[in-house]
Order: C-alpha cells, then sequence, then structure tokens
C-alpha cells in the first residue's frame, strides 16, 4: 500500500513538475499597457525654443540699429561711395530678424499644435528645421523627430483616436 502511494505520489509530483515545465517554456503573459511618450514635455520645451529664439532676434534689432547709425552717424559722408557700409549691416540685421522672428513663431505653433496632437507633418518639418538653429534645436529636433516615429504617437495624431480609449479597443 505504501508503495502505491509512494509512486502516486511520485506521479503528482511527476505531473506537477511537467505542468511548471509547461509554463515555464510558454509565452509569458503579456500585460496591455498604455505606451508612454514625451510629447506634453516637447510641447513645453518647443514653446521655450520659441521664445528664446524670438528674443534671440533683438540681437539682429541690434545690428540693424548699429548699420543705421554707421549710415546716418558723423561720418565723412563722401557723395563717391556707390555702397555704404552701414547699408550692409541694415540688410543683414533685416534679413536675420526676419528668419529669426519667423523660425521662433512657427517653433511656437509646433509646441501648440503638439498639445493639441494635429498637424504632425507641421511639427516634423518644424522638427526638422529646428535642427539646424543651434545644439538646443539639433536635441529638441532630434528628439522630437524620434518620438513622432513612434506608431502609438502617430496614431495620436489621426482623426479617429479617442484618448480615454487609447488602445483602440470596443467595450
Amino acid at each position: 500500500m505504501e508503495t502505491s502511494q509512494n509512486q502516486g505520489d511520485q506521479q503528482h509530483q511527476s505531473t506537477f513538475s511537467q505542468q511548471q515545465q509547461q509554463q515555464q517554456y510558454q509565452q509569458p503573459n503579456y500585460y496591455q499597457y498604455i505606451p508612454t511618450d514625451n510629447l506634453s514635455t516637447f510641447a513645453t520645451l518647443h514653446l521655450v525654443k520659441g521664445i528664446l529664439t524670438i528674443l534671440f532676434s533683438l540681437f539682429f534689432l541690434l545690428y540693424m540699429f548699429l548699420g543705421t547709425a554707421l549710415t546716418f552717424g558723423s561720418m565723412n559722408n563722401e557723395p563717391d561711395m556707390p555702397f555704404h557700409p552701414g547699408n550692409i549691416f541694415i540688410i543683414i540685421g533685416a534679413v536675420g530678424f526676419v528668419i529669426t522672428v519667423s523660425i521662433g513663431i512657427l517653433t511656437l505653433l509646433a509646441g501648440k499644435y503638439i498639445k493639441e496632437r494635429r498637424n504632425y507633418n507641421f511639427i516634423f518639418a518644424i522638427s526638422i528645421i529646428n535642427c539646424i538653429t543651434g545644439i538646443l534645436g539639433v536635441l529638441l529636433g532630434v528628439f522630437t523627430i524620434l518620438d513622432l516615429n513612434k506608431p502609438h504617437v502617430k496614431a495620436q495624431f489621426e482623426p479617429g483616436y479617442d484618448p480615454q480609449n487609447p488602445l483602440g479597443q470596443h467595450s
């Protein structure tokens, strides 16, 4: 009787160990999770970068003022000069001012659109443009592009996206 009980225990143990091995080698149960993104952080950083870019445009206003001072200041105004050197400062300052203000406004708009989760292509293009505007622009542009390329982030910009049901499951 004792041997049959031992055999039953051994059989139960071997069946139990087989079940454990099967569970061990089965596909793990993945929990459904909501993938994270950094879009709210990037929206804030785009706003900060836009403001800093617009503030940087004040440098070009100073450059234009310097050109104006050189042009109309008390220098030897020789009528024989075909082009006054102060005009170069004015032209460079005006072009630089227009470009930096434009980039600043476009960056502010990109930050607004990131918050609203719309205009994916516009945000992507501004991120590329930001890559040519210095180290802060490179960092912001590259990391925004990396985050925008994630599939769950792209899905947030689709017209039928429901933020209350991010995985698209029907109850």
